[in-house]
This record gives structure tokens, sequence and C-alpha cells, in this order.
């Protein structure tokens, strides 16, 4: 038994003596070493270090994402897939040792005279017409072992546990990506339900201004027009008022999808739009930063790293397999003397095999392996370019979309005024009420353009944090899955 367990041991450590696959590395930046100064000026919140509780400051938006976190069923699904190439990596990962198998077996045979039992080692019994023999046996065993010599086996566990990893990265940026489409989601209910408040106010208003054109025209004081006038100005509202409250069902149904099944009840008060905006500014960083934040790139990483490794298995495969086949173990003629000295026995066989021809499966194994690493290679600069993208439009967002709302917010204050003084001036018989519905007209739409521009800043926020890989820091959020950096590779 010792020397079967030195063999053992000797043949482990033989195993993953070498690699064949390309060394990894990460592909140079496709891009500036920094983004725009224009975007500028920075800020000093570092969103990777943040969770969506920190940033967020909504009650009923934070109380909507944690449902949605723990129930929609697409994250179920991810984190799912995450426990299959777990299990896979661990299936490929065990074939680096050898399988033990104990066995025990016992026999005992009775066959007629005349006929040779060929008995080794058993206990056989006579009689008038019969003889009966009886074996017993306990072992362990090693089936085919293959010593990973070219590091075959090392390069296919290590590929298993990069898709692992690229699987659990992946699995994190659906997570951020559920929390961005939450809250654009709840944001776009908001600026909806006020668009609604708006338009109500505003019906109202005109409901009030039709009443009144209509005494005029009765009394003979203006002709049919202006009253045919302020009624146009009332169907455009209502109209709006119809639109509004269209989208807003659709948003309800959109968030009810994303919170796994229905709208909780009892959720707490929202805020408004304009009560939604952060004081604080998040700090940009370099790009090489999103490298290490940013789990899509992170599972482009491993995906790549994966198909080095398959490059691996498949340069070895032209180089001889060797395999081991061990057992050793106890007999006996009998069950009271089997775990004596004198029953102990062992066997241990190596097998080579060496490739000759194979029609060129070999080759074209590897030329697969390589072509699947150029096009890992491709993913991954995509993924980068496309995440330097996001953060730099949603920069500019930051900066241009809060120039439009200061902007929007004069220009509603000045057709405010302008309206009033319109209809000061009808009131009093110096304008017509053409100019009234112009001035109208222009501040309605002027409104509803600030509460547009507010949402779209709010939904350029949250883009922004997810962009730079907010929404997996802990400090407020325990539930939030660990970033995983730059895993190091599989030790034989």
């Amino acid at each position: 038994m010792k020397h079967f367990a030195q063999l053992a041991l000797a043949a482990v450590l033989l195993s993953g003596c070498a690699s064949m696959a390309p060394p990894h590395q990460r592909p140079p930046l496709a891009s500036a070493a920094g983004f725009d100064p224009e975007y500028r000026p920075d800020g000093e919140v570092v969103a990777s270090q943040l969770s969506y509780r920190d940033w967020l400051n909504d009650p009923q938006l934070q109380s909507l994402i944690a449902t949605a976190l723990e129930n929609n069923r697409d994250l179920l699904a991810a984190t799912a897939r995450i426990e299959q190439a777990r299990a896979r990596y661990r299936i490929q990962d065990s074939r680096r040792l050898p399988a033990v198998v104990a066995n025990a077996s016992g026999t005992r045979t009775r066959q007629p005279l005349g006929v040779n039992p060929a008995v080794t080692g058993g206990e056989v019994e006579g009689g008038p017409d019969a003889i009966t023999f009886s074996r017993f046996d306990v072992g362990v065993g090693v089936s085919s072992f293959e010593i990973d010599f070219w590091g075959r086996i090392a390069s296919l566990s290590e590929a298993a546990r990069a898709e692992y990893l690229a699987t659990v990265a992946a699995q994190r940026a659906f997570y951020i990506a559920l929390i961005a489409d939450t809250a654009n989601t709840y944001f776009a209910i908001v600026e909806a339900e006020e668009q609604i408040a708006l338009a109500e106010a505003t019906a109202e208003s005109r409901r009030e201004g039709l009443r009144i054109a209509r005494l005029r025209l009765e009394n003979g004081v203006t002709s049919a027009l202006p009253y045919r006038q302020a009624e146009t100005l009332l169907t455009q509202a209502e109209q709006q008022l119809a639109s509004e409250r269209l989208s807003l069902a659709q948003l309800r149904n959109q968030l009810a999808v994303l919170v796994g099944g229905t709208i909780p009840d009892g959720l707490p008060q929202g805020l408004p739009l304009a009560a939604q905006a952060d004081g604080r500014r998040l700090a940009a960083g370099l790009p090489s930063d999103l490298l290490l934040v940013r789990p899509d790139i992170i599972a482009a990483e491993e995906r790549l790293r994966a198909a080095r490794a398959n490059i691996g298995a498949a340069r070895a495969a032209f180089f001889p397999t060797i395999s081991l086949t061990g057992n050793t173990g106890l007999s006996s003629s009998s069950l009271d003397g089997l775990f004596s000295d004198t029953g102990f026995g062992w066997s241990f066989g190596p097998t080579i095999s060496l490739p000759i021809f194979d029609a060129g499966a070999r080759e074209a194994d590897l030329d697969l392996a390589e072509a699947l690493t150029v096009e890992q290679v491709a993913n991954y600069d995509r993924t980068v370019q496309a995440a330097f993208r996001e953060v730099s439009d949603a920069l500019a967002g930051r900066r241009y979309l809060a120039e439009q709302v200061e902007t929007l917010t004069r220009a509603v204050e000045a057709q405010e005024q302008i309206a009033r003084i319109a209809r000061l001036r009808y009131r009093e018989g110096v304008a017509n009420y053409l100019e009234v519905l112009d001035a109208e007209r222009n501040l309605f739409t002027a409104q509803q353009q600030l509460l547009a521009t507010e949402r779209a800043a709010l939904q350029n926020g949250a883009t922004l944090f997810v962009a730079l890989g907010g929404g997996l820091g802990t400090a407020a959020d325990e539930a939030a899955p660990e970033l995983v950096r730059d895993p190091a590779p599989v030790q034989p």
C-alpha cells in the first residue's frame, strides 16, 4: 500500500508541469488616455465605492430597486448561470487529481464435476458431484489517470475557471444595469405624473377660459373666432393629457416587469423631479480605471483568458498522452483471513497514446481555438470602447443637460410673463385672442420641455453612475455582490 501511494503521489506531482497556453495580457487601450476636459469640472465622489442607496436619494426608488434586485427573473437566471459555471469548473478541475475508488467483492461458486474451475487463490470444497470455491477481495484503485505533462488538463481547468469568473462578472454587470433600468423607468414615471398634473391644471384653466369666451360670444362682445381658438387650446391640453396617461400606464407595466411581477404596496412617498438631483458630482477618473471596476469589461477579459487557455489545451493535444491505472488490495479464500498480510497485492500500469494520423482534426482544433481568441480580443476591445463612450456621453450630458435645464427654467419664467401680459392686453381690448393663443401654447410647451429635460438629466446621472462602475459598493447595501478583480490563474 505504501509503494502504491508513493507512485500515485509522484504521478500527481508530475501532472501540470508545463503549459502551452499563450500568456494572458490585456490588449492595449483603444482610446485616449483621458476624457475630454470640456466635460469638466470633475467631481470628487468615486462611483465604484458607492451602492445605489448612497447615490439615489428617493426612498420610493430605493424600495423599488431593492424589490427588483430580489425578484427580477432575469437576475435570478443570471445568478443560476453562476452556479452552472461553478459546477462546470469544479467538474473540469477535479480531473487534475486521480479518482480513487474503493471496492470490495465476494464470490462463492458451485460447478459440476468435470469442469475445471480455474481457481486462483480460492478455497475449493469437494462434493459427490460438484466443486464449490470461494474468493473475497477488498482494495482501492485508480483508473486511467492522465499525467498532465503538457498542461492540457490544467489549461482546460483554467478555461473553465475563467468562464466561471466571466459568468460572475456578467451577473454583476446585469445587477448594476438593472439598477439603472429601474431608476430610469421610475424617473420617467415621475415625469409622466408631473406632465399629467400640468396637463390637468392647464386643461382646467382653459375650460375656464372657454367658459368666459362663450359668455363673451353670447353677449356679443366678441366674434366666434376667439371662442373657437379657446376651444382649440382646451383640446390641445386634453389630447396631451390622454397621451401622458397612456405613457404612464405603459411605464408602470414596464416597472412591474423590472421588479419581478407587481409593484408592491405601501411604498414610501417619492420625491418630485426637482428634488431628485444630488448636489455631489461623480469623479470621472481615467479611462484605464474602468478596466478594474466595470463588470462587463472584466467579463470580456475573462472570456479572452479562457480562449487563450483553450489554445494551450489544443497545442498539448499534439503530444503523447500518458495514463496510469493502478490497484492495490487484499484477497483471501476466506472472509476471516481477508485482512491478513499474506493476501496483499497490487498492480500498476502506464498507457501511452501517441497521435499519428487523425485527418487534420488536431490542427483544426488549434485553428478554431486561435480564431476564437481573435474574436474574444475584438469583443474585449469593443466592450472597452463602448464603456468609454458611455462615460463620455454621460459626462457630456451632465454638463449640457444642466445648461438646458437652467435655460428652460428661465424660458418658462419668461413665457409665464408673456402669457400674463397677453391675457391682460386681450381683456383691455388692445390685442386679439390669437396673441393669447400663441402665448398659452408656448408656455405649455416650455413647461413640458422643462419637465422632460429634468427627467433626462436625472436619467443621465443614473447612467453615469452605472457607467463608472457604481452600484457595487457595500457602504449602504450589504447585498451588493462583490466585484471580481483580475483573479490569479489556477496553480497546479
